[in-house]
């Protein structure tokens, strides 16, 4: 009997002690300064970098390429399916209508996706080009993380690139 109640304790030490430092563990975890920061994803090319050459056809059948896009210019690059890029999307599109600048969309869709939703709005105020996913646009601009904003500024050089809409497009 004696034997029995010393190893139920020492059974019930061991649980005690397993319990506190699994709590240790998860406080460590869940701690501030001890998790790494989530890794930074590409936002297209940097700001100051020259507009790369680029060449595509548009939904409506019109060539686009790095001279015909002319600058300043909007460029947005936007993805089917992304939560975020419908969240954009009517941002983009009400500073698009508000600009007098040269405005491109590029949507990345997987073949046979259908992009009709997204196209729509994007037709009335840009030239809309779909590629698929890491198409030669996307590529060029370094858009690898969707939406992406890029700004061009008159001179031809990247002003502005990140996920949200820039607080000002800078005129020439």
């Amino acid at each position: 009997m004696q034997y029995l109640v010393a190893a139920v304790g020492l059974v019930g030490l061991l649980c005690m002690v397993n319990l506190l430092l699994t709590v240790g563990v998860i406080r460590r975890l869940r701690g501030p300064g001890t998790s790494t920061p989530p890794p930074t994803m590409a936002e297209g090319l940097s700001p100051g970098t020259t507009v790369p050459r680029f060449a595509a056809m548009t939904t409506s059948g019109e060539p686009i390429s790095d001279e015909l896009l002319g600058a300043p210019a909007l460029v947005g690059f936007f993805s089917q399916g992304c939560q975020p890029c419908k969240e954009l999307l009517p941002l983009f599109v009400e500073r698009a209508r508000g600009t007098s600048d040269a405005v491109l969309a590029v949507v990345a869709a997987d073949p046979g996706e259908d992009s009709v939703a997204d196209i729509g709005p994007l037709a009335e105020v840009a030239r809309v080009v779909t590629e698929a996913h890491q198409g030669p646009l996307q590529a060029a601009f370094r858009a690898n993380a969707y939406p992406t904003v890029i700004t061009i500024d008159a001179g031809g050089t990247v002003a502005f690139s990140g996920h949200t809409m820039p607080a000002e497009v800078k005129a020439p």
